[in-house]
């Protein structure tokens, strides 16, 4: 499809933003091979571009030695750079986004709804014709049900699964609106699962998982559908989307203020996919099956572990709640709309894509990795997962000293708060004079002391603000809501293993409510440390000990469901 626009030198200049991420290089690669555009202006956050080695070689190179390309240095949250960089633009292709595996939703309200809004603010100011939004097809995934073939009819959830899909829902609606405002033309792309050279999340992680010895595990059944697009097919989809706009007439009347799911057009089951890339890379491909209600309790451990020692040094997990359920459901999507009304069609197959994904990560090739995998200091599975941070460190002894300190802080703590077998209420009120006490003392100390300085607690930290407030009473009604449901459940007196479950639950609760808070101390803080250390150092023997275990509870559940079954047919026949 050929853009139409016949304005000539003014409609040759076109912004991506963020355009140093993975999809926004392939994408700037794209339009410089373009005759169309005579300047690609390229703006990011770093205050002056760095090009890789195959860069300088690439036509990126010639290009900003030419001058046909131009780095921007913007922050989307600064309006007056937003528009600087949009200035005597045709085009916006806006790619910027932070990182989605991190649940922040500070930073992505900041950079995905209030930089949307600058950037939509800085077209119209700008007169700029054409404005393209990367958006994801996780603003119509609640995080639990799963998709198949969606399409743009689907609506958005109530409640999303993560801060970056319901920013990211936000920013595309406010596109979406903006489309006719001052003759801009709108549209939105939902690229699905982008892979491809140049990726620094999927492959590096799953070569990461691979090294600790955890890629042999599937979440769930091993049979969801999973839509991925190779990230030329990405850049391909919004040169199209631009092209539909730019084209005037009724295909530009028609595309205008839409969203279109990309994808290869190709669904695959997701762990068939994960397989090619690991055993392309000499690595073992997942084989052993591991049901996602086995996993999810324990992402729910570490989530909460996550949220009370993130402040203090712990990096995000790789094991929460929300990726189990990204690796264990359903998600795929339709893209004839867009082959309809843009004209896309991938332009690399998924096999090629693979291909050429597998060819650009040699250097991660299992071979390349022999020695390093023999090593003993390779990280073990548990320090990974508990974020290879402070906390890691602690808790596994791999730094004795920072270890023994809080163990000594541990004994106080018992010593103050256990040791005499106070009652709760007791323990809480002494636990609040201390923290009283320890925060007037640091209220009056200077600001230096013995050459050391003293950081202050801003009044911030102690304030609870109105979005923390509804996000806790959507968490807490959420949660309701899901116990009632399972209430329900029971009372059709039909789900034998929700039953079982909610008892097992129950007898385990009625089990730690039974021991004192001076036992649960004493016991529980010896365990983590001795536990978490010797899984550390006989992870291997623990995960086969761990696996036959859950293969014969498989077993063993699988026949009670069958005699069960079977006694219930015969009671029916009677």
């Amino acid at each position: 499809m050929e853009g139409g626009d016949g304005g000539g030198e003014a409609e040759r200049v076109c912004v991506v933003t963020g355009g140093r991420g993975f999809a926004a290089r392939h994408l700037v690669e794209m339009l410089l091979r373009s005759p169309k555009w005579s300047v690609v202006r390229i703006a990011d956050l770093g205050p002056s571009i760095r090009l890789d080695p195959a860069e300088e070689e690439a036509p990126l190179g010639g290009a900003i030695r030419s001058g046909r390309a131009i780095y921007v240095s913007a922050d989307l949250c600064d309006k007056s750079q937003v528009v600087k960089a949009c200035q005597g633009a045709d085009a916006v292709f806006h790619m910027a986004a932070p990182d989605s595996s991190i649940n922040n939703f500070k930073l992505h309200y900041s950079v995905n709804v209030e930089g949307t809004k600058n950037i939509i603010d800085a077209c119209i100011e700008c007169k700029v014709k054409r404005l393209i939004y990367t958006s994801s097809p996780s603003v119509v995934f609640d995080g639990v049900h799963g998709i198949y073939n969606a399409d743009e009819s689907m609506p958005y959830p109530d409640k999303y699964n993560d801060s970056y899909s319901e920013t990211k829902a936000v920013a595309e609606a406010l596109v979406i609106k903006a489309n006719g405002v001052n003759g801009l033309l709108t549209c939105c792309i939902r690229p699905s699962s982008i892979f491809g050279p140049g990726d620094k999340l999927l492959v590096p992680s799953l070569v990461t998982a691979a090294r600790a010895g955890k890629s042999k595990f599937i979440v769930g059944d091993g049979n969801n559908m999973y839509d991925f697009t190779y990230v030329e097919n990405v850049a391909h989809g919004h040169i199209c989307a631009e092209q539909a706009l730019a084209s005037g007439g009724v295909v530009a009347e028609r595309a205008a203020g839409q969203a279109y799911f990309i994808t290869n057009m190709e669904p695959i089951k997701f762990w068939e996919f994960m397989s090619w890339i690991l055993e392309g890379l000499g690595y073992q491909r997942p084989g052993k099956k591991i049901p996602a209600a086995v996993v999810m309790p324990i992402a729910h451990v570490v989530e909460l572990i996550y949220r009370i020692l993130g402040p203090w040094g712990m990096s995000v997990p790789q094991l929460t709640p929300s990726r189990i359920r990204l690796l264990s459901c359903n998600r795929t999507f339709s893209s004839l709309k867009a082959r309809d009304q843009i004209g896309y069609t991938p332009i690399v197959s998924l096999e090629d894509g693979l291909r050429r994904t597998i060819e650009s990560y040699s250097h991660l090739h299992a071979e390349q990795q022999i020695e390093r995998s023999l090593r003993s200091d390779r990280p073990s599975k548990i320090y990974l997962c508990m974020g290879s941070g402070n906390v890691a460190d602690v808790l596994l002894w791999k730094e004795k000293k920072k270890t023994i300190t809080i163990l000594l802080l541990l004994i106080l703590v018992y010593q103050y708060f256990f040791v005499y077998d106070y009652t709760f209420i007791t323990t809480v009120m002494r636990f609040l004079s201390a923290v009283t006490l320890i925060l007037f003392i640091h209220g009056f100390l200077p600001m230096q002391l013995f050459g050391y300085k003293i950081e202050k607690i801003p009044p911030s930290y102690f304030h609870f603000t109105e979005e923390m407030s509804h996000r806790v009473a959507l968490s807490v009604g959420s949660s309701w809501n899901s116990s009632m449901d399972v209430l329900k459940t029971l009372c059709k007196g039909k789900d034998w293993s929700l039953f079982l479950k909610v008892i097992l639950g129950l007898v385990f609760l009625n089990i730690i409510g039974a021991i004192s808070l001076q036992n649960l101390f004493r016991i529980g803080v010896p365990f983590l440390f001795i536990a978490f250390y010797v899984y550390d150092r006989k992870e291997a023997e623990i995960d086969d000990m761990f696996h036959r275990a859950l293969s014969s509870a498989m077993r063993i559940k699988s026949d009670a469901t069958h005699r069960l079954s079977t006694y219930r047919q015969s009671i029916a026949n009677r």
